[in-house]
């Protein structure tokens, strides 16, 4: 599970922030216990978390921040070799200062069937790799598998440092093997180290999406599901149940046996059944609903972390309601899957339709400062009391992170425009 994320210098994200999954004394109930004990306290970690603010607040950029940790994990071993000493991360641009400052991802973990926490992060400026670490905290101690600080000559890798036993790889043949642009979990994990690919694993069951991107990836995702060599009768009983109680129409689903195309059948007025055409006879809802399945499935199958941006574009409020609550509830969630979401819906901070999907403990808010730049904190520093409407504080901007202006303004903007053209 995700303890926590922290960043700096990424996009909109000048300062450092962090993203904590902790529970806190605000927890309603929904948070999950994790076998960790901080000062003789339990860790408990929150299943959900909705990320709110306004049109670019940087919101997305919080996300996007997480993607790219992923994909330098995942490629900058290989990816990063086509272009020597360039790393292509994205720092603040409308500060120059920032150029000069590396940018920092790190992530906090706790991962295995004996709960142990991991703390893995690296800093990049735009030739190399300035630092990275691995700790981990066997029995609640700090154990160093590795600290790396960028090294004199452009041509080396680094210096490392190994402290104990807990890390057993070959230190020396893939240090070796590390270029200055190059992360030292990357290289561990791309020639099979074990101890080092659980923890590339970790960000590889992880999955970043948003509503414009992928959605063709997702369907085939999620018709993926259907062949799967393990358990795809189990996937079919789960995508059929979910698409019925979407309220989409759907009475069942098949394979088109003349084109191998997903068919979606719909009840017709006279009691009958009539199969649409996937691609273009389906709605955009009912696309958005079934490339969500195969995520959000497998996710909840590994115990793992989905991550969405603007969750409000890809469903209807009612259902982003319901797949809110499926990761709050053990009993959809056994494995601790983990959900965090971008959105703009505040009827899912609690309306008389929707109850209230998210608890106080659960909501992080995102604002933009005089320069352009972004902050992130948690709901809880305005201290809402508990039968607070959420809802309407936040629309009413008592926790911010909503546009700074007056109602009308716009309609104010085009009249002007309007008679300055027929002036």
């Amino acid at each position: 599970m995700l303890i926590r994320f922290r960043v700096a210098n990424h996009r909109s994200i000048r300062n450092e922030h962090e993203l904590s999954l902790i529970a806190t004394e605000f927890d309603e109930g929904t948070a999950r216990d994790t076998g960790l004990r901080h000062r003789g306290r339990e860790v408990s970690l929150q299943p959900v978390v909705g990320v709110f603010g306004a049109n670019a607040s940087g919101k997305s950029n919080l996300l996007s921040a997480f993607r790219f940790m992923r994909d330098a994990v995942g490629t900058s071993f290989a990816d990063w070799a086509k272009t020597p000493d360039v790393v292509p991360r994205q720092p603040f641009k409308l500060d120059s200062a920032s150029r000069e400052e590396t940018t920092l991802f790190e992530v906090d973990l706790v991962l295995g069937r004996d709960p142990v926490r991991y703390t893995y992060g690296f800093e990049l400026s735009d030739e190399r790799v300035e630092a990275e670490w691995l700790h981990v905290y066997p029995h609640g101690r700090r154990n160093v598998w590795f600290d790396r600080e960028a090294g004199r000559s452009e041509s080396e890798g680094g210096e490392f440092v190994f402290r104990g036993g807990g890390f057993k790889g070959e230190r020396e043949a893939l240090v070796k093997l590390t270029r200055p642009n190059a992360l030292f979990l990357s290289v561990g994990a791309t020639l099979n180290d074990p101890q080092l690919s659980a923890i590339h694993r970790w960000f590889f069951d992880t999955w970043p999406m948003t509503p414009e991107r992928e959605l063709g990836d997702r369907v085939a995702w999620t018709r993926r599901l259907l062949t799967h060599p393990d358990q795809a009768e189990d996937y079919h009983r789960w995508i059929m149940r979910l698409l019925q109680a979407a309220d989409l129409g759907v009475s069942r689903f098949d394979t088109d046996p003349r084109s191998g195309e997903i068919r979606l059948w719909h009840r017709t007025p006279d009691g009958g059944e009539m199969p649409l055409d996937f691609h273009t006879e389906e709605s955009l809802g009912t696309h958005a609903w079934f490339a969500f399945l195969g995520p959000m499935l497998t996710v909840l199958d590994r115990g793992s972390v989905l991550l969405v941006d603007e969750l409000d574009s890809s469903l209807h409020p009612a259902l982003a309601a319901e797949v809110v609550r499926v990761f709050q509830d053990p009993a959809s969630n056994p494995r601790g899957a983990q959900l965090i979401f971008t959105t703009h819906d505040a009827t899912l901070l609690g309306s008389a339709v929707l109850d209230r999907p998210l608890n106080r403990d659960q909501v992080w808010i995102t604002a933009k400062q005089g320069l352009g730049e972004t902050e992130l904190y948690p709901l809880t520093d305005a201290k809402p009391r508990k039968e607070e409407s959420l809802e309407r504080g936040y629309l009413r901007g008592r926790y911010g992170g909503v546009p700074r202006f007056a109602a009308g303004k716009i309609v104010r903007e085009l009249s002007w425009q309007e008679s300055e053209a027929t002036a």
